[in-house]
């Protein structure tokens, strides 16, 4: 003979958290929201400011070999243009490479143009951002920058 076990009488167990458990987890989430989301949030502004620094640099680098070619950098009127197509004026780019030394001239990570100044001196040129309010000077993330 064959016994059925009641399963109405049998006790069951019931499982799941209680209301303290998921408070607890609730404040351990937040408190770990709190530290870790705004080292997050300011990744996008050091990425721009270290895209800015590395356009720089290869601005210098393509100024380097415009100056290797024609014994001079291109003067503050000829600007960072003449790395793309061949200057007029003074001085004058005589061993101008053909095709150029950059495709296209960069805009800063703010959607500017990168400013250049030739004060004359033969070895120092500023290639320089004003940042991200396109003024000059400024801080944090106002500030320019620059190959100085």
């Amino acid at each position: 003979m064959k016994t059925y076990k009641n399963t109405s009488t049998s006790s069951r167990h019931q499982v799941g958290f209680t209301l303290m458990e998921i408070l607890i987890v609730v404040v351990i989430l937040s408190i770990l929201a709190v530290t870790v989301v705004p080292q997050f949030l300011d990744a996008p502004d050091k990425a721009r400011v270290s895209r800015a620094q590395a356009d720089i640099k290869n601005l210098e680098t393509s100024l380097g070999m415009y100056k290797m070619d024609n014994f001079n950098y291109p003067s503050t009127s000829q600007g960072l243009q003449a790395l793309v197509q061949k200057p007029s004026g003074t001085p004058e780019a005589k061993n101008w490479k053909p095709g150029g030394y950059v495709a296209k001239l960069p805009e800063d990570p703010w959607g500017n143009p990168y400013q250049y100044l030739n004060p004359g001196n033969r070895a120092v040129i500023d290639i320089y951002s004003f940042g991200a309010d396109g003024q000059p000077g400024g801080e944090g993330l106002d500030a320019d920058l620059g190959n100085w």
